[in-house]
C-alpha cells in the first residue's frame, strides 16, 4: 500500500525556545522534512533532525523568498512523497500566520494535515516585556489586529470600533504601518497621551522596548532605531511595564556566550544560562561516535569477571558499553559483583539512568584523580571504556599504584562544526566574549573549528577543570576555572561574571 504523506502546522513561538510547546518539540522531531520561516529562532532550528530535508522559504515583512503559492505547492509535493513534513511558522499558525490559507490546498487533495498552536506574540512579547495585556483596574478586553496590508492595498480597520472597546490593542506586523496606526487612532478619538509601547524582537535576548504616548509614539521609535519584527500595544497597561518587567533583570541579561558541547548534551548548560538571561549561541564542535563493531570491548564483557573494577570516563562511554552489552543480548546482570567508577556527577547520571549505580566518584572531577583514588581501594584488574584518545593522567595514576588495568577505546571525537566560517566571524566581530568549555576535547574542537590561526585573544573561556583550562591557555584564551567539575558550578562561574 503506498505511504500517504502528512503536514503538521507548528507554532514555534516568538523566538525563546523554552516557549515551544511539547506537541510542537514531538512534531518537530518526528520530521522528515521541515518547511521554515524566517522569524523561527536559531535555538529552535537546532532541534530540526539532523536527517530532515530543510526547507527555508523565508517569509519577512514586505519581501517573500518564497511566495505563498508556491510554499503551499511545496507541502502538498512532499506530503505526496510521502513524508511526514512539519510547516514551521513563527508564532501561532493561525493568528495572522496564514495557516488556513496553506491547509486549503492540502484539503483539496486528501491531505492528512495537523496544527500544533503555538504561542503568539502578542500574548508573549507583551509579557516578557511585563506588559499584562488584560488587568482588571484597566481594561475588559484584548484585541489583536494585524498592521499588515496586502500588497499595494490599504489598511483596512475600523479605528473607531477599536477606540470604542476602551481595551488592549496590539498590532501585529504593523512597524512600517505605524504611523498611519497612530494617525487613525487619534482621529478616531483616543486620548494622546494613551500610555503605547513598541516590543522589538520580543522574548530573545535581543528584545527591546520603547515605552511612549501614543502621540510620541512613532517619534521615539524612530529615534530608538525600532524594526521589524515588533509588535505594537496600546492601552492603559503599557503603563505597568516599567514595575513589572521582569525579562530585562535577570542576572546574565545582555551576555552571550558560546556553549560548545556535544549537540545531545548541550541541552541541560544551555538552558540554564537562557534561563538567567544569557543570550546562548550553540556551536557544538565535537561528536562522540561509537566505535561499531568494537571487538576489543566485546571480548573484555565477555570475561567481565576477571576485572574487579569497570571505569568510565563520560556519558558517551557509558552509552557505548550499554548498547554493545545489549548487542550481546545481556543485561546488567551479567556484571555480577564488578564495580563501578564515574569520572564525575554526569557519567554517574548517565549510569543511574541504566538503573546502575557508580560505587566510586572522585573527590576532584577528573583523569589524575580518579586513576589515584581507584590505585587506593582496588587490588584486582581494571577495565576502562573510554575515548580513542584519553588523558594519559589516569592510566599514569593506575601505573604508579602498581594497578593492572585494560584501556578500551569504545568511541572516537570527531571535531567538526559546519558552521565554522560563521563562529570565524563572531569571534573576529567581538560578538562573543565568553565560550564554555567542559572538557579538554571541547577546546580542541573549538580551535580546530575557528582555525589555529585565529586571535583567540578577545574571548575569555569558562572551564569545567583544570585539565580543560591547561587545553585552552596553549591557544592564548584566558580562562577562569569553575570551583568544581560540574554544570552547576559552571553556570555559578558565569553568574560571577
Amino acid at each position: 500500500m503506498e505511504r500517504r504523506g502528512k503536514v503538521i502546522l507548528v507554532g514555534a513561538g516568538p523566538g525563546d525556545p523554552g516557549l515551544l510547546t511539547l506537541r510542537g518539540r514531538e512534531a518537530l522531531s518526528q520530521a522528515e522534512v521541515v518547511v521554515y520561516d524566517r522569524l523561527v529562532g536559531p535555538a529552535i532550528l537546532a532541534m530540526m533532525p539532523e536527517k530532515a530535508e530543510k526547507i527555508d522559504v523565508g517569509k519577512e515583512a514586505s519581501h517573500h523568498k518564497v511566495p505563498q503559492w508556491q510554499i503551499n505547492q511545496i507541502l502538498l509535493d512532499k506530503a505526496l512523497e510521502g513524508k511526514v513534513v512539519v510547516r514551521l511558522k513563527g508564532g501561532d499558525p493561525f493568528v495572522f500566520g496564514r495557516g488556513g490559507e496553506e491547509l486549503e490546498l492540502l484539503v483539496e487533495h486528501g491531505i492528512e494535515f495537523e496544527e500544533v498552536p503555538g504561542i503568539t506574540s502578542a500574548i508573549a512579547a507583551s509579557a516578557y516585556a511585563g506588559i499584562p495585556v488584560t488587568h482588571r483596574d484597566f481594561c475588559s478586553s484584548l484585541h489583536i489586529i494585524t498592521g499588515h496590508a496586502r500588497a499595494g492595498a490599504e489598511l483596512s480597520i475600523d479605528f473607531e470600533a477599536l477606540v470604542r472597546t476602551k481595551g488592549t490593542l496590539v498590532f501585529l506586523m504593523g512597524v512600517t504601518a505605524m504611523p498611519k496606526i497612530v494617525e487613525g487612532l487619534l482621529q478616531a478619538g483616543m486620548d494622546p497621551d494613551m500610555p503605547a509601547a513598541m516590543v522589538e524582537s520580543g522574548t530573545t535576548p535581543a528584545q527591546r522596548r520603547c515605552d511612549a504616548t501614543l502621540s510620541t509614539l512613532p517619534e521615539r521609535a524612530a529615534a530608538m532605531g525600532i524594526h521589524s519584527p515588533a509588535i505594537i500595544i496600546v492601552g492603559k497597561v503599557c503603563a505597568l511595564a516599567k514595575d513589572f518587567c521582569w525579562f530585562d533583570k535577570r542576572p546574565l541579561h545582555g551576555e552571550k556566550i558560546l556553549v560548545t558541547r556535544p549537540k545531545e548534551r548541550a541541552g541541560t548548560l544551555s538552558d540554564k544560562l537562557r534561563a538567567l538571561g544569557a543570550d546562548v549561541v550553540e556551536y557544538p564542535c565535537i561528536e562522540t561516535v561509537p566505535i561499531v563493531p568494537c571487538p576489543e570491548m566485546e571480548r573484555a564483557l565477555g570475561q567481565i569477571q576477571a576485572y574487579q573494577w569497570l571505569v568510565f570516563t563520560s556519558p558517551a562511554g557509558v552509552e557505548a558499553f550499554w548498547e554493545c552489552l545489549r548487542g550481546m543480548g545481556k543485561d546488567a546482570r551479567h556484571l555480577g559483583a564488578v564495580r563501578l567508577a564515574a569520572i564525575g556527577s554526569g557519567t554517574a547520571r548517565a549510569l543511574a539512568g541504566h538503573g546502575l549505580t557508580a560505587d566510586l566518584i572522585p573527590s576532584v572531577y577528573d583523569a589524575a584523580h580518579l586513576g589515584a583514588e581507584l590505585a587506593e581501594q582496588a587490588d584486582g584488574r581494571v577495565l576502562i571504556l573510554r575515548a580513542e584518545i584519553g588523558s594519559p593522567a589516569l592510566t599514569e595514576a593506575l601505573e604508579k599504584g602498581n594497578m593492572s588495568y585494560d584501556d578500551i577505546p569504545v568511541y572516537r571525537t570527531v571535531y567538526e562544526n559546519p558552521r565554522s566560517e560563521e563562529l570565524r566571524r563572531m569571534l573576529e566581530d567581538g560578538e562573543v566574549t565568553y565560550v564554555t568549555f567542559t572538557s579538554a576535547s571541547t577546546v580542541k574542537g573549538f580551535v580546530s573549528s575557528v582555525g589555529e590561526e585565529a586571535d583567540f585573544s578577545k574571548i575569555t573561556g569558562l572551564c569545567i577543570g583544570e585539565q580543560t583550562a591547561a587545553e585552552a591557555r596553549k591557544h592564548g584564551i584566558a580562562v577562569r576555572i569553575a570551583q568544581k567539575a560540574t554544570i552547576d558550578a559552571l553556570v555559578d562561574l558565569a553568574l560571577a561574571l
